[in-house]
């Protein structure tokens, strides 16, 4: 059975990263992914981020499926967008460029389409560099690295742990879907979108059984080991912060200060091609 989103060791140098050099750069990418509607800086992000995506050499076999599901999710985010506020970006450009009527009190706008191109990047910037962050992060490096600065083991370990159980969740939930095809119930590309969408969300509640019974096994079986008597503990995966970690460090930090100077310098976060 195939294996979404779980790391597989590889010889690169964000594999040899740090795994809190990498939630660095995941959370402060992230940030600035949310904070600036730029279209400008968004563009140059999204392009950094499938630049090093291609760098970390992730198979789309990995992150494929993951990657489509974001893709639909996106798609009625948009359509949904257009028809409750069909002419947001009117108010925020402070114009009106009307393309072609479509119904009623709907018209397509080009300040309209311009301000969900720019949510479209918003999305795609920061997906590439999650999706990185998940396959190329050893779990227990990560919760080691955690420590090392500081932070207290039981948080590291809380993190490590829902890395390491992503993919069975995942493998849970191909075989609860395979079931449900084996009794009959449609959810491959045949049947239609809200059909598929109908019959996906019967998933879940299995989905959340088999997860709840995983954690009560897990808790079951560290509290029997004594975990959390201690207020320290030792790390077999322990790594130390190294060169290319604290160049990292430094271009993402220059990076999204950047991009929010570029941003904000006219007082809106808007980049507005209609003035």
């Amino acid at each position: 059975m195939a294996r979404f989103l779980t790391y597989a060791e590889k010889d690169t140098w964000i594999h040899r990263l740090s795994g809190v050099t990498k939630m660095v750069f995941f959370i402060l990418w992230s940030l600035g992914g949310m904070l600036t509607y730029d279209t400008r800086v968004l563009i140059t992000m999204l392009t950094l981020s499938l630049i090093i995506f291609k760098i970390s050499k992730t198979e789309w076999k990995q992150v494929g499926a993951v990657f489509k599901f974001i893709l639909l999710f996106l798609c009625l985010n948009l359509l949904f967008i257009f028809t409750f506020s069909p002419y947001e970006g009117c108010r925020i450009y402070d114009s009106r460029t009307e393309l072609f009527h479509i119904a009623g009190n709907y018209s397509m706008t080009a300040e309209q389409l311009f301000y969900e191109f720019n949510i479209m990047l918003k999305y795609l910037t920061v997906v590439p560099v999650v999706l990185m962050f998940m396959v190329t992060t050893n779990p227990s490096e990560f919760a080691a690295s955690l420590s090392r600065i500081g932070i207290s083991y039981k948080v590291g370990y809380s993190l490590a742990i829902a890395l390491r159980y992503v993919p069975d969740v995942q493998a849970d939930f191909t075989k609860i879907k395979h079931a449900q095809e084996a009794r009959g119930i449609e959810m491959s590309g045949k049947a239609s979108l809200l059909k598929r969408l109908r019959n996906m969300a019967n998933i879940i509640f299995p989905l959340l059984f088999s997860s709840m019974d995983r954690i009560d096994v897990v808790s079951n079986a560290m509290e029997l080991r004594g975990f959390g008597k201690s207020k320290k503990r030792t790390w077999y995966m322990g790594k130390a912060l190294e060169r290319n970690d604290f160049l990292t460090l430094a271009f993402v930090i220059c990076f999204i200060a950047a991009a929010m100077i570029i941003t904000y310098y006219d007082g809106s976060r808007f980049y507005n091609p209609f003035h």
